[in-house]
């Protein structure tokens, strides 16, 4: 059955005017009036509907039913992933969403070769926000990740959070899941350094702020592998496989 994403109030009943990028995508896919839908929009339920009209630019749907169909983690990750080359953060973010990542940050390290700002900044941040309703359409989530504005690490190491930050590096003498193993599920920020990792200096400021120094075992992990390694780790070790 087709899903998509409906920002907007729906309802059992309702008839509703669908979205221009969900009407191009039902004319795309050529999907005829009558034709099963999944629409969702973000509060956590799934709304079964109906196709009632369609053409090249217009298409709408009468609402039958909700499903209350929670498929969210049972603890809070927030993944902050510092900006990688080229498009990797895009498979970074699919994936993220993939494996149940409620919050994502992108954040800007010393070693980054990306610098986003101003206009192109945000251009990224909307294009990901992209990234994220395709990956919930795809994999069934019925609330998106958030997605933070891109920030410095100074700044946001700075700041207070309620999260166990933790810190992926070589340089722990623990591994994440030796540590997970012994700790019951909790709301945890998961930090992922750039190609070439966090400098000395960015990883002694997150350990006098209280981060926690793990590895992610005797292999050295790129950046785009490193998150979902460790999401995979904890899920399979907390229950959220």
């Amino acid at each position: 059955m087709p899903r998509f994403y409906c920002p907007q109030p729906l309802a059992v009943g309702q008839s509703v005017e669908l979205p221009d990028a969900v009407a191009h995508h039902v004319h795309v896919i050529r999907l005829q009036p009558g034709a099963e839908l999944s629409l969702f929009n973000g509060d956590g339920a799934e709304y079964l509907a109906h196709l009632t009209g369609a053409d090249k630019r217009r298409a709408s749907a009468h609402i039958a039913a909700c499903v209350a169909r929670d498929v969210e983690l049972p603890w809070e990750v927030t993944l902050v992933q510092a900006l990688p080359e080229a498009s990797k953060m895009d498979w970074i973010i699919e994936k993220a969403v993939e494996m149940g990542v409620a919050a994502i940050v992108p954040l800007a390290a010393q070693r980054c070769v990306v610098r986003l700002a101003g206009e192109r900044a945000e251009k990224r941040l909307a294009h990901w926000q992209a990234v994220i309703v395709a990956a919930s359409e795809q994999c069934g989530r019925n609330r998106l990740a958030r997605l933070a504005p891109v920030d410095e690490f100074g700044r946001w190491i700075g700041q207070q959070d309620m999260h166990k930050r933790i810190l992926l590096t070589p340089r722990g003498g623990q591994s994440l899941a030796q540590w997970a193993r012994h700790q019951s599920p909790q709301a945890i920020s998961l930090m992922v350094g750039p190609e070439g990792g966090y400098t000395v200096q960015e990883e002694n400021a997150a350990l006098e702020r209280g981060a926690l120094a793990l590895s992610m075992g005797p292999r050295v992990l790129r950046t785009e592998t490193a998150g979902m390694a460790a999401v995979a780790t904890l899920n399979a070790l907390w229950g959220g496989m």
